[in-house]
């Protein structure tokens, strides 16, 4: 049991957003029917289960668009923070430390600790891969998941041309169409907005406790330093 507690405790922040992320899609998957179905109605067209739904290029679309964007932000927020600044932001590292920094601050090469991670410790391709694997991965993941949106896209598209007796568009088309390109770009602003408020934001109010936020006392001005 103490083992468990421990589990959770030490795992607790990745775990309460994994069970919220989950409630939220739960959440997302009956709206989603409710409204695909008035649809439907509307179309004179027999309604769909919770599980056909969920197994739809609709939903899935509707999904995707959002971890691409999600995905996108991460990116390159990892990447643009190498060498862009805010100052007084504790999103930013401090001024003196734009780019990628030394072996010896970077903890890399001779310089890696007995605790270190052993790429880190290696040379060559390893250390060059391990060096930028955070943001290779979430660089990754937009190109899959906006992959994943652009065929559901098309599916979905598709499935709606159908239902009103249009021809199919293929892949290529839709990819330059206006349907995809909105709702790509409209996750994309909101992301973003978001970045850029957060490093502002940050540098004026404080949320005690939080390491996404200055200590309480800090100066305005302080740069890189977390509470």
């Amino acid at each position: 049991m103490r083992g468990f507690v421990r589990f959770v405790r030490d795992n607790s922040l990745s775990l309460a957003f994994g069970a919220a992320f989950i409630l939220v899609l739960a959440g997302q998957a009956v709206a989603g029917q409710a409204e695909f179905n008035e649809q439907l109605a509307v179309d004179g067209l027999a309604q769909v289960g919770l599980a056909e739904y969920m197994t739809s290029s609709d939903f899935a679309v509707d999904v995707t668009e959002n971890w691409q964007s999600e995905y996108l932000q991460f990116f390159l927020y990892v990447f643009g923070t190498v060498w862009l600044l805010q100052r007084g932001s504790p999103e930013s590292k401090e001024m003196h430390k734009a780019g990628v920094e030394s072996e010896e601050a970077q903890l890399m090469g001779a310089h890696a600790r007995h605790d270190s991670p052993r790429w880190a410790g290696t040379g060559g391709w390893r250390q060059a891969v391990f060096s930028r694997s955070l943001g290779l991965v979430m660089a990754t993941l937009f190109v899959l998941s906006w992959l994943a949106q652009s065929i559901a896209g098309t599916a979905a598209l598709n499935e709606q041309r159908l239902r009103q007796l249009q021809a199919p568009t293929s892949w290529g088309e839709y990819l330059v169409s206006a349907d995809f390109w909105s709702r790509s770009l409209q996750n994309w602003q909101s992301e973003l907005l978001a970045v850029a408020s957060m490093a502002i934001l940050s540098v004026y109010l404080r949320q005690r406790g939080s390491p996404e936020s200055k200590p309480v006392g800090a100066a305005h001005a302080s740069t890189g330093v977390e509470g």
